[in-house]
């Protein structure tokens, strides 16, 4: 292949960061849905020794012949090993994409809200052009099987991860005395006692839902102070409103 074909199969290809969405394959959007009709590359994470749950999402809508990419990631909280994961994947995409072959990044929930792709993003500006397709995120995907309105008026959402200390968790659900907030607590996993003994302790426990694998088949939904259990499945949050439900006056 001479230089001059080269850089037009490079520019012909394009790196797509596609949101699929919760889990329920139904929530794919018709523009992810189109474009993985139509990419030769698939690239997703997926937990070391455990099959892909954003694989799974897409598989009602992949075609034969793809090329998988199965970005295993090691279950441990420090961040060396994961990054290498992403190098290595990040350099494996990078010859799909001059080679010219498109690659579509699979992406539980959105691309960009807390998503791996964005460490995928860092590395590859500039290879070839990347499309970012939004997808359905996992907060309001738990506040629809909860029937949990989020914010109404001059609420505001605050977005917390589980795994914050107490101290901090703290600070930021008690900035305010005001009752205009709703808290979204993610990667609720191990944490699941401590996060509730602490709401308990900040007189919220009884504003506050568990929902557990949103638009998933198995999908849990119950008032936090009902669930009894130590800790909770990765896919799993909590959502509370300092007035119960946005849509209380």
């Amino acid at each position: 292949m001479t230089e001059n074909s080269t850089s037009s199969a490079q520019a012909s290809a394009r790196l797509y960061g596609l949101g699929l969405g919760p889990g329920d394959p139904e929530l794919v959007t018709l523009k992810a849905l189109r474009i993985l009709g139509q990419v030769p590359v698939i690239a997703y994470p997926s937990a070391e020794g455990t099959p892909s749950l954003v694989r799974q999402i897409a598989a009602p809508h992949l075609h034969d012949g793809l090329i998988e990419i199965d970005m295993a990631m090691p279950m441990v909280e420090a961040r060396f090993p994961a990054q290498q994961v992403y190098q290595v994947a990040a350099e494996q995409i990078s010859q799909h994409l001059r080679a010219g072959r498109s690659v579509a990044v699979l992406c539980e929930g959105d691309p960009l809200f807390y998503g791996s792709f964005m460490y995928l993003y860092q590395r590859l500006e500039g290879v070839a052009p990347i499309e970012i397709v939004p997808g359905v995120t996992s907060v309001t995907a738990c506040a629809a099987v909860a029937g949990l309105p989020l914010v109404a008026r001059k609420d505001s959402l605050t977005v917390l991860p589980g795994p914050l200390d107490d101290e901090r968790l703290t600070r930021r659900l008690t900035s305010s005395e005001s009752d205009e907030q709703a808290f979204a607590i993610m990667k609720v996993g191990r944490h699941f006692a401590r996060l509730k003994a602490l709401l308990e302790r900040l007189g919220l426990l009884e504003h506050a839902w568990y929902v557990e694998r949103a638009s998933m088949a198995d999908q849990r939904v119950a008032r936090l102070s009902a669930v009894e259990q130590s800790q909770a499945p990765y896919f799993s949050m909590i959502l509370l409103h300092k007035r119960g439900r946005a849509d209380v006056n």
